[in-house]
């Protein structure tokens, strides 16, 4: 009957078992996902351009523009679309103006060089920061058929890895996930335990029986 017993209750216990690991990984990757959920902005400050301005209409063109602000140089990429039904100009001129929010500086304007790409308008314009600090950004774009400005604020940080940054960000979701995926994988290896043959289990449940009937 203690044999019977120890074997009904071994499944049960290795169900818990699993699902007590479930559980913890689960809470182990929902904290691990908001924790650089919420550092996300703070990496992207020091990783791959992140954009600052999205879709600004100034006169004929629908501005965006991406910035990665390094200490030293930092770098912003405007691109330009045409606004509904319209065309973009042939003279187009963009600039892009920095300045301290502190105030220790007045403003410098740099101007933007279009870059040879298929498909799409964009200018790329070089900056130096001297500091790490916040610093107020203005683009402005001219034309014959008119223009306008658009300003915000980034902060300035040092610089990082340039194109490995994206592959360090990764690194620890990768490294979630093969976790979940080892987790599964011995999972399934337990799952796939060798049951008790017919015969022991009708032997051990005529045990039962006799100690019953004892």
């Amino acid at each position: 009957m203690r044999s019977a017993n120890h074997t009904n209750l071994r499944p049960r216990a290795s169900t818990s078992r699993r699902w007590l690991a479930k559980r913890r990984l689960g809470g182990f990757m929902f904290t691990a996902l908001l924790f650089f959920a919420c550092s996300a902005r703070a990496f992207a400050h020091e990783g791959p351009p992140y954009p600052i301005l999205v879709d600004k209409t100034l006169g004929p063109c629908v501005v965006s523009v991406w910035a990665d602000p390094d200490v030293g140089t930092g770098t912003f990429f405007i691109t330009l679309e045409p606004t509904p039904g319209g065309k973009l100009p042939d003279d187009v001129h963009v600039e892009v103006g920095v300045r301290p929010v502190s105030g220790r500086l007045q403003e410098a304007v740099y101007a933007a060089e279009r870059e040879d790409l298929s498909g799409r308008v964009q200018y790329k314009a070089l900056v130096p920061f001297d500091a790490e600090e916040l610093w107020h950004v203005r683009v402005r774009v001219q034309s014959s058929q008119g223009g306008g400005e658009a300003a915000t604020d980034v902060e300035a940080t040092p610089p990082g890895y340039g194109r490995w940054d994206l592959l360090l960000y990764l690194l620890p979701f990768v490294a979630v996930g093969l976790l979940w995926l080892r987790a599964i994988s011995r999972s399934r290896r337990r799952g796939n335990l060798p049951r008790l043959p017919v015969q022991s289990r009708l032997r051990a449940s005529g045990e039962e029986h006799d100690g019953g009937d004892g």
